[in-house]
């Protein structure tokens, strides 16, 4: 990974966009690593069959609280039809290289919550 791309995930874990609770959601979704215990809440605001707003809340570690943020700007727009076809090179793209296979699960944490919505 570009070590100034590394520097830019600190900053979003320092900055943490998209952090909170979202006053008009009409979807939320919970899930936890098994693994690891981190839990994430992620509340979307659906308009017109798109993500119109995102927002997520819970304990999570670095790689799944930057996971989360990065995703959820890149989500706003789309359906969740097609959110649901992200994959882990897509999140890999999203972060600009891969994460190290130990941390994969902290990784896809935030997109397999996505997966759950209906």
């Amino acid at each position: 990974m570009n070590p100034l791309y590394k520097k830019q995930l600190l900053e979003v874990y320092s900055e943490k966009p998209n952090f909170g609770e979202l006053e008009n959601k009409t979807h939320v979704v919970k899930y936890r690593n098994p693994i690891c215990n981190d839990e994430i809440v992620i509340e979307l605001a659906i308009k017109d069959n798109k993500v119109a707003d995102a927002k997520f809340h819970g304990v999570s570690c670095f790689v799944s609280t930057v996971s989360a943020s990065v995703l959820l700007d890149k989500i706003k727009g789309m359906s969740i039809d097609d959110i649901k076809k992200l994959n882990k090179n897509d999140m890999d793209k999203f972060l600009g290289g891969e994460i190290i296979s130990t941390r994969v699960g902290c990784q896809l944490l935030p997109l397999e919550a996505l997966k759950k919505l209906e």
